[in-house]
């Protein structure tokens, strides 16, 4: 359970650190003014007065999908940086394995254009 304990203080600091940016910014940070035009809903990605019916850009859908693969990513590692020492080798290649697929994905995308926002 001790191997945990490092786990543990990072999130702890990273709650801590993200309320205090959230308090500092409720408190500094401007404030907004309201009016019809803002209140109106409107979906990501769109410009709020157009014509309904018209097709949705997958852009948005590939951004959103690579942000949870790369962040499920640091999900995966999270426990071998935990147990590093325990796992050896075998370890080790595992998660470079895992770590080089994810690159080469991320490349192959980055090359094909499907990152690139039009």
């Amino acid at each position: 359970m001790q191997s945990f304990i490092p786990v543990v203080i990072t999130i702890v600091i990273a709650a801590v650190m993200v309320g205090a940016a959230l308090g500092l910014a409720a408190l500094c940070g401007p404030r907004p003014r309201t009016d019809k035009t803002k209140e109106t809903p409107f979906e990501c990605g769109r410009a709020p007065f157009e014509e309904p019916g018209r097709p949705f850009p997958v852009h948005f859908y590939v951004t959103a999908i690579l942000f949870i693969v790369f962040d499920i990513e640091v999900v995966f590692l999270y426990p071998w940086i935990a147990a590093r020492n325990a796992v050896g080798a075998y370890g080790l290649l595992a998660v470079l394995i895992f770590l080089f697929l994810l690159t080469f994905a991320l490349l192959y995308e980055w090359l094909k254009g499907g990152m690139e926002w039009r």
